[in-house]
């Protein structure tokens, strides 16, 4: 569904899953997910609250702005390979993280060890190390 998905598609999928979590109304496994993550982001949720807003809205590193869509995919992904170990040993070095940490803040944490992994990946046009990936992780705990 991603890899299709537009970025407008994909802000709109985020601003669909929290009205209708707000709403009280049945949400699909992955918009409860997207809610949850909403949710545990207060700063993000007047933003998501604006669809038309937010379609539009840019987010540059020059705009002293983070890409709340980028934070919140990055806690998705982060959640997806500790749900399936990916790789492998990473659901051990996430719950490690986590108890020091705490779930949110070592996802943070995390997120610093993917974004690496992402920009060498792209930076050196091969796809990224998930062995140097994966120890950066343990190293949190």
């Amino acid at each position: 569904m991603f890899e299709k998905a537009s970025r407008e598609q994909l802000r709109r999928m985020y601003a669909d899953a929290w009205r209708k979590h707000r709403a009280g109304e049945a949400l699909e496994p992955l918009e409860k997910q997207i809610a949850e993550l909403v949710a545990e982001h207060p700063e993000y949720q007047s933003l998501i609250e604006d669809p038309d807003g937010v379609l539009a809205a840019e987010f540059t590193p020059e705009g002293g702005q983070s890409n709340p869509f980028l934070h919140m995919g990055m806690h998705l992904a982060i959640r997806e390979q500790a749900g399936t170990n990916r790789p492998a040993g990473f659901t051990a070095a996430y719950q490690n993280a986590v108890r020091k940490l705490g779930a949110h803040e070592a996802e943070h944490a995390i997120m610093e060890c993917l974004g690496t992994a992402l920009w060498e990946a792209q930076r050196f046009g091969r796809p990224p190390d998930e062995q140097a990936y994966l120890e950066c992780v343990k190293r949190l705990s």
